[in-house]
């Protein structure tokens, strides 16, 4: 069966998976809506097979599949629309920028019978099926935790310049945007983390969000995560966890490169291939088809998208 897809937001991350839908043979995004008309006319320049539709209530009803990926202050409006006219939801994080209504939020999605994911882009990864298949078979031995480091000489990043509300404070930052994608992972591996402490620095205009973050996490066994987290300075952008055992830890940077260190230097686990992020993006939707399909598969589930939400707003909060 092909999916017929309607992408609603088409900023970077709706014309990245507009693109990589395009290209995978069982889905086709036709549908595509962004009060933007700049976005817009991008999008059909990109891709002469969709069409603008007048209004996302348009889109919506036209499609089998929704994939959000405005901004969260607009997210529930449309994906409430979205499963009340039964149709199947891929959205992006965060559920919102409040946590009390991003919880009820889940617990109305929640009511409904369609397939519901949330794209936490590494949950489909040969990074995290290969980490947890280490883990289970005792080649790392004893768990000691993980260590989280994202530095950036500014933010946004050059390439999100036109995304602009991932600079202001209400719905944008690294950690909503990229620490949340690590937590979401470590917590597939070491279960549900709780937050220790945390200190989180912003500029002095109230409105900008976060430049440093530092804070502490640790499992149920008291397993420490540690976060170290800032934006300044010239240097190369650095995003990466490492998840460590007594035989051996793992480092992921960049979301894919996949290392390991029994001791010495860190090495590459498997060649880097020459489009990491499609790789990433069609094993993500490989399984998505599997989740529409109603078949197993390792994509975020709604209550591992609040719990990670919930982590990084109480991060967030401690100044």
């Amino acid at each position: 069966m092909t999916f017929n897809v309607a992408i609603i937001g088409l900023g970077i991350m709706g014309t990245r998976m507009l693109k990589h839908m395009r290209l995978h043979e069982e889905f086709n995004p036709n549908y595509l809506w962004d009060p933007n008309k700049i976005a817009c006319e991008k999008a059909i320049k990109q891709d002469s097979k969709s069409q603008i539709m007048k209004n996302a209530i348009d889109a919506i009803e036209k499609a089998d599949l929704v994939y959000l990926a405005c901004p969260p202050t607009v997210r529930e409006t449309y994906a409430m629309k979205t499963v009340e006219m039964g149709k199947a939801l891929f959205l992006e994080k965060p559920f919102g920028i409040n946590v009390n209504d991003s919880k009820k939020f889940a617990e109305k999605l929640k009511k409904f019978k369609v397939p519901i994911a949330v794209n936490f882009t590494q949950a489909a990864g040969v990074a995290l099926a290969d980490l947890l298949e280490s883990k289970k078979n005792g080649e790392m031995g004893e768990m000691f935790g993980a260590d989280v480091i994202v530095t950036y000489s500014s933010w946004p990043r050059h390439w999100q310049k036109e995304a602009d509300w991932l600079r202001f404070k209400k719905e944008g930052g690294m950690t909503r945007e990229v620490i949340s994608h690590f937590i979401f992972f470590i917590e597939r591996v070491l279960g549900p983390l709780k937050l220790i402490w945390a200190n989180t620095t912003y500029p002095k205009d109230p409105l900008l969000c976060e430049t440093a973050v530092l804070a502490k996490l640790e499992n149920k066994d008291g397993l420490p995560v540690n976060i170290f987290a800032n934006v300044g300075g010239i240097q190369p952008d650095r995003q990466e966890f490492t998840i460590k055992g007594s035989k051996a830890s793992r480092k992921v940077a960049e979301f894919y490169k996949d290392s390991i260190s029994t001791g010495d230097t860190f090495t590459p686990l498997r060649e880097e291939p020459d489009d990491p992020r499609a790789v990433s993006l069609k094993a993500q939707l490989d399984d998505l088809v599997l989740k529409l399909n109603n078949k197993p598969n390792s994509l975020a589930t709604i209550d591992e998208a609040l719990r990670v939400q919930i982590l990084v707003e109480e991060i967030l909060s401690k100044t």
